[in-house]
């Protein structure tokens, strides 16, 4: 029989599901910036050569998670266009929530999930696989590279300084910092504000030029001018 979970216990059966993934481990969560748990974990899996599928939707991937990424061979990632489903599962369980596997959400955010048994709701499990494995089919898969990610960024980036802005990971690049301390910046001097566990341009930030580019391939992202004073 299903079991409802609620904030802790979502967060306790997610690491049980990944930490006693034998054969298969399906993560889709629209949101992607994993807290070190479960990399730990995540790691673990990729060393043991289980088959991890990630899928990813909403969030441009910031270029710490690329790094990671690129280390881990047996972890595949994929971006799904629209996604907003939260599904977590191995062999023999399911999680179904509403916690995105962000750690913001995991740590401030009360959420709901149900936890689904193979054996017990051998059904609703079946449905959840199969919905599963249809979205990572209509998925794009990612060869994660850093490389990659920052010439695709730079394509959408208008390069012939008529608006003179540039991506969020380029102005932290210029500004000399990581793009986790560039945005806590952005954050602070007002011109990002959080709703939820996502980042939205604030008044001050349309202001001062800024612009959110919701269609890409990996996903929404911020344009600065690059004289923004930080």
């Amino acid at each position: 029989m299903a079991k409802f979970l609620n904030t802790s216990a979502i967060n306790y059966f997610l690491e049980d599901l990944i930490k006693n993934a034998k054969d298969r481990l399906i993560l889709i969560s629209p949101f992607l910036k994993l807290n070190d748990r479960i990399k730990e974990l995540l790691e673990d899996k990729n060393r043991l050569k289980i088959d991890v599928r990630i899928v990813y939707g909403k969030s441009e991937l910031q270029p710490n998670e690329i790094n990671w990424l690129k280390g881990l061979t047996y972890i595949r990632t994929s971006y799904c266009k629209n996604l907003h489903a939260k599904c977590y599962l191995n062999e023999e369980v399911c999680v179904i929530s509403s916690l995105n596997l962000y750690e913001f959400s995991q740590v401030n955010n009360n959420e709901m999930g149900v936890l689904i048994n193979r054996i017990d709701d051998a059904e609703v499990y079946k449905d959840a696989y199969e919905e599963a494995q249809r979205i990572i089919r209509i998925s794009d898969e990612i060869r994660i590279s850093l490389e990659v990610v920052e010439r695709e960024s730079e394509a959408s980036v208008p390069d012939d300084g008529k608006l003179g802005k540039i991506s969020t990971s380029k102005l932290a690049k210029k500004a000399g910092l990581k793009t986790d301390e560039l945005i806590a910046k952005l954050l602070d001097n007002g011109y990002l504000e959080i709703f939820g566990d996502t980042n939205h341009l604030s008044k001050k930030g349309i202001s001062a030029g800024g612009e959110f580019i919701e269609k890409s391939r990996f996903g929404p992202y911020f344009l600065w001018p690059e004289d923004i004073k930080l």
